[in-house]
């Protein structure tokens, strides 16, 4: 038993009987209240002052001054700027996750059924007009997340995807993440980030179709404005920081799972990773190697690494593996690695994760950039009642009926008994002309 609660147990009694060999305490509450505020009175000014103020928050906020849609010539002259053995690797990937993309949009079909004789009703797959596609900057070039928003929206059928990222001083968009998003089919590209970016694509600022949706990962600001926003445009999903978890048994190598578990800490200080095994004699030798992962990582990675490490990482002790499948299934973690043997029987176990990977082979960091599936995923135990970005996000799945002569009878006096049933008079006449009429 316990001496100590995980801060995500809750009192459920899935992790009563765990044991937890290192526990995470959790982070001290940000000032989300003070994000509120700023992002609702960034989103106010730019409502009332269009352009001018979203070129003010450039000029204060980014150091930027220039050009703010991104001119043709210089995406192509970024393509001459980005090394040929990164351009092969961006080209692999685009491949991937164009052709994992492509098949997910295959999958979801249009049909018609005849429910009874004459009455005849189907569906439609309609992409919506346009899309907005932020790529995060900042630490990280987030070239990944170019491909992943803007190759998934081309390969709905979406007619414009505008994306956006914030300009470097002096510079603009990195020319690495200019080439992934015109590869991947960005009709138009801004040097904005931030609740700036978001907002002048929802609005369809410089030239732009106003977005029906935005999508792509960015900071808590950024998180903000596309919550703020959500209603009057659609959003992937309120996304929080990263997390991962793997499930080992005594087939996995510590070492692996040790860097495993330091290269999603990578992502930063309030990203959590967790372990869940079987075998105390692995989770002893993770615990032991984990530290000394993280100490090889440059700085900042290094710092960021160690903070979510200490302050949320955990390990955690099951009996059995169909013990720490529901553990993995309580915690609902954004990626879930399995390195255990009978892989069969975790893919078919297994219920709530963003993305699967299984089998050691199968490292997080393939899905975060390269493999096909998207890595715009739930965060934050979202998992248990959502996917990821895919086409589906982009399609709206409509519906359609007909109703021809033979149908008619039966229909309209249900309908108008149901009416009447619920006091309205109005839906049963509709239904009894109808009948009149026949």
């Amino acid at each position: 038993m316990n001496e100590t609660t995980s801060y995500l147990a809750g009192s459920d009694p899935i992790l009563a009987d765990a044991t937890f060999l290192k526990i995470g305490k959790g982070l001290e509450a940000g000032p989300t209240g003070d994000a509120s505020n700023i992002v609702r009175t960034m989103l106010d000014h730019i409502a009332r002052e269009g352009e001018v103020a979203v070129q003010e928050y450039a000029r204060s906020l980014d150091n930027w001054g220039a050009e703010i849609v991104v001119p043709r010539l210089k995406v192509e002259k970024a393509v001459g700027l980005v090394s040929e053995d990164l351009k092969q690797a961006i080209c692999y990937a685009h491949e991937n996750i164009r052709k994992f993309a492509e098949a997910q949009r295959a999958s979801t079909m249009d049909f018609e059924t005849e429910i009874r004789p004459g009455l005849i009703a189907g569906q439609k797959q309609i992409p919506v007009s346009a899309a907005g596609c932020y790529v995060p900057g900042g630490r990280y070039a987030h070239i990944a997340s170019a491909l992943m928003t803007i190759t998934t929206a081309r390969a709905a059928g979406v007619p414009q995807v505008i994306a956006c990222s914030p300009p470097r001083p002096g510079r603009g968009i990195p020319p690495e993440i200019l080439f992934a998003m015109d590869l991947a089919g960005a009709d138009i590209i801004l040097n904005l980030g931030g609740v700036q970016g978001v907002a002048a694509m929802a609005q369809g600022l410089f030239g732009c179709t106003p977005a029906d949706i935005l999508v792509g990962p960015g900071n808590q600001f950024v998180a903000e404005a596309k919550r703020q926003l959500f209603g009057p445009v659609g959003i992937d999903m309120f996304a929080g920081p990263t997390d991962s978890l793997v499930i080992a048994d005594d087939s996995a190598d510590p070492l692996t799972v040790a860097w495993d578990l330091a290269g999603q800490a990578e992502h930063g200080y309030n990203s959590p990773v967790w372990l869940v095994t079987d075998s105390r004699v692995l989770a002893e030798e993770v615990l032991r190697l984990v530290p000394e992962c993280i100490t090889e990582l440059p700085l900042p990675n290094g710092e960021q690494a160690k903070l979510a490490w200490e302050a949320l990482g955990e390990v955690i002790l099951c009996e059995t593996r169909e013990h720490m499948a529901a553990v993995a299934d309580h915690y609902a973690p954004e990626h879930l690695h399995v390195q255990a043997e009978d892989l069969a029987w975790w893919k078919s176990r297994l219920s709530a994760y963003g993305s699967l990977f299984l089998g050691a082979n199968t490292t997080v960091a393939f899905g975060d950039k390269a493999s096909g599936p998207n890595h715009v995923l739930p965060t934050s135990r979202a998992a248990r009642y959502t996917g990821g970005l895919s086409v589906h996000k982009f399609l709206k799945t409509v519906t359609w009926q007909q109703v021809d002569e033979g149908a008619v009878g039966a229909l309209a006096q249900a309908t108008a008994a149901i009416s009447r049933a619920e006091g309205m008079e109005g839906h049963a006449r509709t239904a009894d002309i109808r009948m009149a009429q026949r």
